[in-house]
């Protein structure tokens, strides 16, 4: 069940929004100004506030600015309800990130058309946040097993530098032809060993897909890398 923060002074217009509310299968919740209103979206946490734009201490207006200002509440739907028609009040509100307008007297039809529209819309959105979240979590996946993939080749290549710098010392020691034909061999062989290593690093993009992270692991080519 949706929650409706209804905020209005005329208790009168409060009452009648909270009845068609209630009778539409949503949880309202009033307020009688904005000071209050503010108040209770912290205790009810709404899915969609309906608020006045004249009224005592604060406006409709500031409320809708302090909302705006804190991540917590900026993303909830905000409706104006409002005896206000001049366009420039219109457009006012708009500007401040209201999410519709609508003039009273309302039509009950109108309003509740605008709920739907706004929760479905809100809906939408935190699909698109999950799915966002879940695409965060596979990139997180793929930098840290870039790192460590990284990590290991680069402990792989440090092996054959240190053979080849050895061989080589040896070779500017060693007179013996069998011996020296020992060290080259060691030279030929770690070189083709470095290169290999080489275009597997330059394979490493190719590799690191969110569809490949779990045949790397499963070849235990990576350590499992979990989503913090």
């Amino acid at each position: 069940m949706n929650t409706i923060l209804v905020i209005e002074d005329e208790q009168a217009v409060r009452t009648n929004l909270l009845a068609i509310l209630k009778a539409e299968g949503f949880m309202g919740v009033g307020a009688e100004d904005g000071i209050a209103g503010l108040q209770q979206v912290k205790v009810e946490k709404p899915d969609l506030i309906i608020c006045d734009i004249m009224m005592p201490g604060l406006d409709g207006y500031q409320v809708l600015t302090q909302l705006q200002e804190d991540p917590e509440t900026a993303l909830i739907p905000f409706i104006f309800l409002t005896a206000k028609t001049e366009w420039q009040d219109v457009r006012h509100g708009m500007k401040l990130g209201a999410d519709d307008y609508i003039i009273k007297p309302f039509d009950a039809d109108e309003l509740l058309a605008a709920i739907d529209a706004k929760l479905k819309k809100k809906e939408l959105l935190s699909q698109n946040l999950d799915l966002l979240s879940g695409e965060l979590d596979r990139v997180k996946q793929l930098i840290s097993a870039k790192d460590e993939m990284l990590e290991n080749f680069n402990q792989e290549l440090r092996r054959p530098l240190s053979n080849i710098k050895l061989a080589i010392e040896m070779l500017e020691k060693e007179g013996d032809r069998i011996h020296r034909e020992r060290y080259l061999d060691v030279l030929r062989s770690e070189f083709d060993r470095e290169i290999t290593l080489l275009k597997q690093i330059s394979e490493l993009q190719k590799l690191l897909t969110p569809d490949n992270i779990n045949l790397l692991n499963q070849f235990h080519l990576l350590r499992k890398v979990d989503s913090e």
